[in-house]
């Protein structure tokens, strides 16, 4: 690589980072609000919140990507020609193809790391992801006790606790209305671990248990342990979504799993998905090459074709979206996905590299 397209490469490189990065940090502040009921309702720490958002973040970089490489690649050139470097690039005998091809070998790198992100990173994040919310919406040591606050776990189970202090809660109440309706009273109480499994330790209490005859039965206690288990949602496993399963898993289905099968169109659209949106990424930086470079030198810039440009863009990448979605019903339609992206890099090939004069005679008709 020359040094003035080292030059080219090194200045729409920094922009697509700088785009990527500002876009991912809004889109991933945007999507830990939703996420905010961990702190709010689950009372998890600061530190399981932003793990949660980091581990949204792959999706985001790979949706964000391709619309960065245009965007990217619109403002670098767009001011680089401004600068007239690409006029003296252009004047220094470069071709179109070696003023582009940075550009291009950028897009085709962006191409292989949203690949990589798609199949393995993206899966793996989502996986980690719907557990560790599923551990914290099933912690009842963090989402039963509120001080101040009668809070349940279900129809059978309302915990109060008047305060806590230092892992202690102070003034129990425990209402276990399973069949032997009882209240547990205590002065103080903790939670703990009994054989791995979750526990309420209670200390200078009594049980109030009403007796078939309606009587009430006090008992006295200085330590008792509530067992936790019987109240823990366990039947919930997480359930694999198709964004969440690895290429392969998305190819090769389990034909005796009912639910495997119900989303089977889902899971072979989900993975032309994976394969084909990197290829947008190349498409995108070819618009944006196309229209700084696609047309005859202007000294007054090239608004009206960054426009057009820009729209075609948005076009293209609402025409795939419109495909992936209409892949997940009409199994046909995974062609498309294919089609759109490399029909878009053929045509703008063509258009840009055959149809169009060289550089070095855009200038001098510009001069002319």
């Amino acid at each position: 690589m020359k040094r003035i397209q080292s030059y080219l490469f090194k200045q729409v490189f920094r922009s697509v980072v700088i785009i990527i990065g500002g876009l991912t940090l809004l889109a991933i502040l945007a999507q830990g609000l939703s996420q905010t009921d961990l702190i709010v309702e689950n009372r998890q720490s600061a530190l399981v919140y932003f793990y949660v958002i980091a581990l949204g973040a792959p999706q985001v970089v790979a949706l964000l990507t391709p619309l960065a490489i245009f965007v990217a690649t619109v403002w670098s050139l767009n001011r680089l020609h401004r600068d007239n470097e690409i006029v003296v690039a252009g004047a220094a005998g470069l071709t179109r193809w070696q003023i582009a091809s940075p550009i291009i070998r950028l897009a085709v790198i962006a191409a292989i790391v949203h690949l990589g992100v798609n199949l393995w990173v993206q899966p793996s994040a989502q996986r980690a992801l719907r557990e560790t919310v599923k551990e914290a919406r099933a912690d009842l040591a963090s989402s039963l006790v509120r001080p101040g606050q009668f809070t349940s776990a279900g129809e059978n189970l309302t915990v109060y606790a008047r305060d806590s202090r230092g892992g202690d809660l102070i003034g129990v109440l425990i209402s276990d209305n399973r069949a032997e309706a009882r209240d547990y009273l205590a002065q103080r109480g903790r939670f703990v671990e009994v054989d791995g499994v979750p526990s309420i330790v209670m200390w200078e209490g009594q049980i109030h248990q009403m007796d078939s005859n309606g009587a009430l039965s006090t008992l006295d206690f200085d330590q008792s342990t509530f067992d936790l288990s019987p109240f823990l949602n366990e039947s919930e496993a997480v359930v694999l979504k198709a964004s969440d399963r690895y290429l392969h898993e998305l190819v090769s289905i389990d034909r005796k799993n009912y639910q495997e099968l119900q989303d089977e169109k889902k899971f072979q659209a989900e993975s032309h998905t994976r394969l084909t949106t990197p290829l947008v990424s190349i498409a995108m930086a070819l618009i944006a090459i196309t229209a700084v470079l696609g047309g005859d030198f202007n000294r007054r810039g090239y608004s009206r074709r960054i426009a057009l440009a820009t729209a075609g863009a948005l076009f293209i990448i609402m025409i795939q979206l419109t495909v992936q979605s209409a892949s997940q019903d009409i199994a046909l339609a995974n062609l498309g996905q294919w089609f759109v992206p490399i029909g878009t890099i053929l045509v703008i090939s063509l258009v840009f590299f055959k149809w169009h004069p060289p550089v070095t005679r855009q200038i001098g008709r510009e001069n002319t």
